[in-house]
This record gives structure tokens, sequence and C-alpha cells, in this order.
């Protein structure tokens, strides 16, 4: 199949159309994109990303500029058609997830890694939504939605802290929000890179989250052994991500029952 689309931005000599030949889409597809391998017109082997505009991926391709490669598959060009967005992006080889080639342990290393190398002060004039909007946003979900499964007195105190956490933390920075052993994959130019991020700009300490939130076995068994670890390798206050984690677990219970234990 041949992709051709005009530029969104011109260069200083006019735009010109791009050209990519696009093979058949990755399987399974996700909810959001429809991703594919690619060609451009010199040979470079990319992957297409074709999504629909939604809220958390909203700042997408800008994190990834920043970030310019350093941690992160490379972005390429972007651009927005509508309701659109086309991401042509580096591609992985072999793309391998991060999950399905190391134990678990071994990946809380590789995480706290690329979290550290991507965790930077946002440049000025940045489009990046501050942490504290979603944190505001969850916790007006929750208490809008039915009564919460797990005790009164914790629902409140959790969805207190979702709203004290972003605005109390000393250190500001720009924030993957959604990194986790199935956004990391194996490539060529470093042996792991992120895809995927879901920029804000808050506190770190709520970064290694979504990676515990995605390991439900250590997550039940012993979550402050497993915050402190993450907290340890990220060299972060581990009573802060304690806290971050207890949060989130009360925002997710109504969704995970499970997390109600934690």
């Amino acid at each position: 199949m041949l992709v051709r689309w005009q530029a969104c931005r011109a260069n200083r000599r006019g735009g010109r159309p791009r050209r990519l030949t696009v093979g058949d889409p990755y399987e399974p597809g996700g909810y959001c994109s429809w991703v594919a391998p690619a060609r451009d017109a010199v040979g470079r082997q990319l992957v297409l990303k074709v999504g629909w505009r939604h809220p958390e991926a909203e700042h997408e391709a800008d994190g990834l500029r920043v970030w310019d490669g350093d941690g992160a598959a490379r972005l390429h060009t972007a651009h927005n058609l509508n309701n659109t967005n086309v991401l042509p992006l580096e591609r992985c080889t072999p793309g391998a997830p991060l999950s399905s080639a190391v134990p678990p342990t071994e990946a809380d290393v590789v995480v706290a890694g690329l979290l550290r190398r991507l965790w930077r002060p946002p440049p000025a004039r940045h489009p990046f939504r501050p942490l504290l909007e979603m944190c505001d946003m969850w916790a007006a979900e929750f208490e809008a939605g039915p009564p919460a499964r797990i005790d009164p007195g914790l629902a409140r105190t959790g969805i207190s802290l979702l709203r004290s956490l972003p605005r109390d933390s000393t250190e500001q920075v720009l924030l993957c929000t959604d990194l986790h052993a199935e956004n990391i994959l194996a490539a060529q130019r470093e042996p792991w890179l992120a895809i995927d991020p879901k920029p804000y700009v808050g506190d770190p300490c709520y970064d290694p989250t979504q990676h515990m939130f995605n390991d439900d076995d250590r997550l039940q068994t012993d979550p402050r052994r497993f915050a402190d670890r993450m907290a340890g390798l990220l060299d972060v206050d581990a009573e802060r991500v304690r806290l971050w984690l207890f949060a989130r677990c009360v925002f997710e219970s109504p969704h995970r029952p499970m997390l109600g234990e934690v």
C-alpha cells in the first residue's frame, strides 16, 4: 500500500508531499492506533502510527521531539489531520517487548534506567500539561462515580493524596506517565527504547507507578517492597512513591477490585 500526504508544516522552500510504502499492520492492534511497518522514499525503515486524537496522547509527538531519540524511539515527523495523528517513527528491530524478554526484576532495572534518562526540565514555553490536571480529573471522576468498594476513609485519603501530591512536589520534570515493560521494545540503535509516551510535567515519583500496575503478582504480594525497590533504582523519595501508588490504587479500585487489598 502506498500512503501519501501533504506535510502540515512547510519548510522554507515550501511543503513537499511525503511518500511511504506501508506494510500490513502489526497484530494484535491497539485500541487507539493503527501501526504498521513502513519505508520512506530513501529506504529508511520506519513505523507508521495513525491514531485518533485523545487527551492522554495529546502531546506524544511533542515529547518525542524533546527526547530526540534519547531513550525513546525517534520521531521523524508528525502530522495532525482533523482528529487523527500521523507519526512516522523509528522502527525498533527486532521489536520484542521487554515483558517477553527478561524476568520482572530485570525489567525494573531497564524501566528505571529509561525513566532517569527521560526525566528532564521541560523546555521554555513548552506545551505539556501539568500532572495535577490529570490527577484532578481522576479525583473528580472517582467522586462522581458509584460508591467505592473500599473503606470510605481510605477512599477519602487516597483521593485527597491524588490532589495534593502533584501540588506539593519540589521537583517538576517531563514525565512519560505510561512507561512499562510492554511499552519498551528491543532495538538496534540501543538495547531498549521507550514507545507510546503520554507526556506531562510533574513529580518524578509518580512515573514508576504504571510499571508497578502492570505487575499484579508483586503489587498484591508486597506492594511496599515493590515501591521501595523502584524508588531505590530511581533515586527518589520512597515514601512519595508509596503514597502515589496508594492514591492510584484507590482511584483504580472500582475497575480493578483486587487493588482494594493492596
